[in-house]
């Protein structure tokens, strides 16, 4: 054979595996409105830096007239490249062969490129469109399932993991986006159940859509799954690489830092007119927040703060932003929903969020504005207890620099959980407005001064005497700051001002957990 022979072989041999399952295939998925796992991976790169590997790889099964049909890659596309100049790993699956379904071989090839990420410390990136299992290949694709799952499970804090799920993502292959950092989905073309529609049918009667079951919006607002909701794929590729911004290349590397250079005033006068006059009226904890952070660069995210789990759980907000050009984790609650209230959604979203920061070395911000827990039956019976305490376990467990600042309520428990000066925050400020109390002056009234109330003439007139007595005593942040709990009392203005000192004061902190395996956060 020829010197030319050779090189049109190898020539042919490209152009099929870029080929995928064939043009007609390809055709198929662009009328669905989805991408090829190669047009993916070319727009979450930077231009010309992906490196293929296992490219020409084939599977093995001879069953079921698999030994007559092959293609080169084997339903998925793997290798490495950059985002913004920093190394990634990512693995595309190729709905076009076998619709993306996963072989013994396919596995080998996202094993292959996990390793590679944990040994060289860098996030691995698994772009997703699988109907599952190859069911030709038996318990070999199940056990190419369960290596994936290890590996997943072993990189988690280690190297940043997303899984971005661009179209069907059912049975086994659900578990593996699962054990990953963040999830993203793309609106009417993606979904993720653990038993499809028909199953669901046959086994309990319900007549369910896909997208109902499974669907990104399901996901983003009912289950709290999907971490982003996203319209398309251009959009969900832009949000992996926003969210890459903010986020270390491992557990060793530190947060990612900006150049900042400040003009000299950091006082943000906007700040004071957010709280409204009554105590009990609600307000938008993103106008605190947007208030207090740099702002991003034009469109996105917007006003700088790239928010996680958006469209659930919206009595908290959580997500990434800048501080001074310091890359920072804010949980905040959130007084325009439910009052701000903890519940069992919220708990959970917020200790997920908080031992991810913690995991990669981000430091977090909390913005305190928390009446309590929310209280009933439903909350008591699916255990709010435990869940409650997974996010009290979260922030006792972070060693990561941590600031809190209270901006108005901060009642009982709640106070406590809310990365308080007890549970091992390192800078706590309060501002002038903030109430930091057991409960509610009228409550607290009602039931310290219960006999004096009962046997006044007047009990309406008295009662309201005692919750001016207890508000003027209580209600206030002054006695958490005579007690060394809040540092400084502050106006609202000079909190980002005082944010920037803070975090740069505790850019060095070094602080370290008992020696043991692993603790055993209330799951």
């Amino acid at each position: 054979m020829t010197k030319a022979e050779k090189l049109a072989i190898l020539d042919t041999k490209n152009a099929e595996a870029l080929l995928g399952g064939g043009a007609g295939r390809i055709e198929a998925q662009h009328k669905k409105g989805k991408l090829t796992a190669r047009e993916r991976v070319e727009l979450l790169l930077d231009l010309g830096s992906f490196e293929e590997i296992g490219k020409f790889v084939m599977h093995r099964c001879k069953d079921f007239g698999l030994d007559k049909e092959y293609y080169l890659g084997d339903g998925v596309v793997t290798g490495y490249g950059t985002v913004n100049g920093r190394l990634v790993y990512v693995f595309s699956q190729d709905f076009t062969v076998f619709g993306g379904s996963l072989s013994e071989t396919h596995a080998e090839k996202i094993c292959k490129i996990m390793d590679l990420a944990m040994k060289n410390g860098a996030p691995i990136i698994g772009l997703n469109d699988s109907g599952g299992a190859r069911i030709q290949e038996g318990v070999m694709s199940l056990g190419g399932y369960a290596d994936i799952f290890y590996r997943n499970t072993r990189a988690s804090g280690v190297i940043p993991q997303i899984s971005a799920v661009m179209g069907p993502c059912a049975g086994g292959a659900v578990y593996s986006p699962a054990i990953t950092d963040f999830i993203f989905m793309v609106e009417n073309t993606s979904y993720m159940f653990v038993t499809g529609p028909n199953v669901v049918k046959t086994v309990t009667h319900e007549e369910v859509t896909s997208e109902e079951l499974g669907g990104a919006s399901t996901h983003s607002t009912k289950s709290g799954v999907t971490h982003f909701s996203c319209a398309n794929e251009l959009a969900c590729i832009n949000e992996i690489k926003q969210l890459l911004s903010f986020i270390p290349q491992n557990c060793e590397d530190e947060a990612p830092f900006l150049p900042y250079q400040s003009d000299g005033n950091e006082l943000r006068p906007a700040l004071n007119d957010i709280l409204p006059e009554n105590p009990n009226q609600p307000y938008d904890m993103r106008e605190v927040i947007y208030g207090i952070i740099d702002e991003g660069e034009s469109g996105v995210p917007p006003n700088g703060f790239q928010e996680v789990h958006k469209n659930f759980a919206d009595n908290i907000l959580v997500g990434f932003a800048r501080i001074g050009g310091r890359s920072i984790g804010i949980v905040g609650n959130q007084p325009a929903v439910l009052a701000g209230v903890l519940d069992i959604n919220s708990s959970v979203k917020a200790a997920r969020f908080i031992r991810f920061c913690d995991s990669f070395n981000i430091p977090l911000l909390v913005l305190v504005d928390v009446p309590g827990f929310l209280p009933g039956t439903d909350q008591e019976w699916h255990g709010i207890i435990t869940n409650g305490a997974k996010l009290l376990y979260a922030f006792c467990e972070a060693t990561v620099p941590r600031v809190t600042v209270i901006t108005r309520k901060a009642y009982g428990g709640a106070y406590d959980v809310m990365n308080s000066k007890h549970i091992g925050a390192d800078m706590n400020f309060a501002w002038h407005s903030a109430e930091i109390a057991v409960m509610g002056a009228k409550g607290a009234a009602e039931i310290i001064f219960k006999k004096e109330i009962s046997e006044a003439e007047n009990p309406e007139a008295k009662l309201q005497e005692k919750v001016d007595e207890y508000t003027h005593k209580f209600a206030t942040p002054y006695r958490a700051a005579h007690r060394g709990f809040v540092d400084e009392v502050i106006t609202p203005d000079m909190t980002r001002k005082k944010l920037i000192s803070a975090f740069k004061m505790l850019e060095n902190k070094v602080d370290t957990l008992p020696r043991k395996k692993h603790g055993n956060i209330p799951l």
